[in-house]
């Protein structure tokens, strides 16, 4: 099939990507003409494993083009996906600008005459598929033949590949028997069970998933705390309320709190929405209050054993909210960071995959970006391991300990051994393990 997909970020490449290897032509429109041009140019702008070798094999194949110009991806394309950002504002509800501007777009070339599905893949407030209808009735003035539909997706960076070749799900929301039809066209070669339900419940789906799986992980900070005041082991709480198979063992991971550029967001969005629709969400607000204390938890940790920090140096093992990507955006280890910039300390930072953003978007001013792991903790009074790539864990902790002024771990992702390190003379502290 001949697919447009607007937006060539985290979402609009990635699905991109994959749906030309199922086959499809897929045309990529962004207005950034300089990611346009990188993108041709074979430069891929995000880190994601397996994605670079997937644009480049399409690319090669002719499935997989990119554009500056929504009337040339529309013109050519049975279906058109929206995969534009939707910040948070500082209310917590969503802004909407860009998909408006791009319906507003998509208005402007539908031709009389021709058929097309408009697809929301962004995550959007539930009610948002019949506001870019409405926007396209309004500015189209062709009369042109179009339905609009809600494919919410589920990628979790680091694994998006395999998360969009082989989901758990496809959920479409639509109420239109062609429309959806059509959807099920694309999705047919992925081989997965497919959800079909209105609009609204479409969109609401993502919202609420997110939004589950954070809870799960507030949850479980919550009981490390129990646990840490008690003498008990977080880790094999979490594996025996894991092992009830209603629950399941995923998110079920004690540490500094979720952050990145969903949870967050969507969390506040959905607390916006069901406060606008006269529904509060309270349980969602606690959600909130326990991610944002796991942080502070951890520097009240740092400060007491410290004691002083002003000119105390400090290695900090990670930037990106997990490991397996570059995001740095709303990530705790970031966050982290500048908690201890703002205490004075002197601290050296590093990432496998994160620094280059960090330092384009001049989020740790202040901070030395380390060449290695072992590189950050030179002379080190204290190491934070605040993203749980496994390179961290690889790390020789002889050589580590030979390294660092003093040997004291506060391991924010339970990444270590407990025994391990403090067989070798560490003082070491984690989150929820006495």
């Amino acid at each position: 099939m001949k697919l447009c997909i607007i937006g060539s970020g985290y979402v609009g490449l990635v699905s991109g990507a994959c749906f030309a290897e199922v086959g499809h032509n897929v045309i990529c429109v962004d207005n950034d003409q300089r990611k346009v041009d990188k993108l041709l140019a074979g430069e891929i702008p995000i880190y994601e494993p397996g994605l670079e070798d997937l644009v480049h094999k399409n690319v090669a194949a002719r499935r997989l083009h990119f554009t500056t110009s929504t009337g040339e991806g529309v013109d050519g394309s049975e279906v058109v996906f929206i995969a534009v950002p939707t910040p948070p504002q500082p209310d917590g509800s969503v802004d909407l600008s860009y998909i408006e501007k791009v319906a507003r777009e998509i208005a402007a070339v539908l031709k009389a005459g021709e058929y097309r599905v408009i697809v929301d893949k962004s995550t959007v407030p539930v009610k948002t598929g019949e506001k870019v209808a409405e926007t396209i009735r309004r500015y189209n003035k062709t009369g042109a033949s179009f339905d609009v539909v809600s494919n919410p997706e589920f990628l979790r960076e680091g694994c998006a590949v395999p998360d969009l070749m082989k989901p758990d799900r496809i959920v479409i929301g639509g109420n239109s028997e062609r429309a959806i039809a059509l959807m099920q066209k694309i999705y047919e070669p992925f081989m997965a069970p497919v959800l079909v339900t209105d609009i609204n419940s479409a969109e609401l789906i993502k919202h609420a998933a997110n939004s589950f799986l954070a809870l799960k992980i507030s949850y479980i900070n919550a009981v490390a705390q129990i646990c840490e005041a008690s003498g008990a082991d977080v880790e094999k709480v979490a594996d025996g309320i894991g092992a009830d198979r209603r629950i399941g063992r995923n998110f079920l991971n004690a540490g500094m709190g979720y952050g990145g550029s969903c949870f967050p967001k969507d969390i506040a969005a959905f607390i916006a929405i069901s406060d606008q629709l006269g529904v509060p969400f309270t349980l969602l607000k606690e959600v909130q209050r326990i991610n944002a204390a796991q942080r502070e938890r951890l520097l009240v940790k740092i400060r007491e054993k410290l004691w002083v920090l002003r000119d105390k140096r400090i290695a900090v093992w990670g930037l990106t909210f997990k490991p397996d990507t570059d995001d740095v955006r709303s990530s705790v280890a970031v966050d982290l960071v500048r908690d201890l910039l703002a205490g004075n300390a002197v601290v050296s930072v590093y990432d496998p995959k994160g620094m280059e953003k960090a330092k384009e978007f001049q989020l740790v001013e202040g901070a030395r970006f380390a060449e290695s792991a072992l590189d950050a903790a030179k002379d080190a009074e204290a190491l934070v391991i605040a993203t749980e790539w496994k390179e961290f864990a690889a790390v020789d902790l002889s050589e580590l300990k030979a390294v660092m002024h003093t040997p004291l771990i506060f391991d924010g992702r339970n990444l270590l051994d407990p025994q391990t390190a403090r067989s070798l003379g560490f003082e070491y502290s984690s989150v929820g393990r006495a």
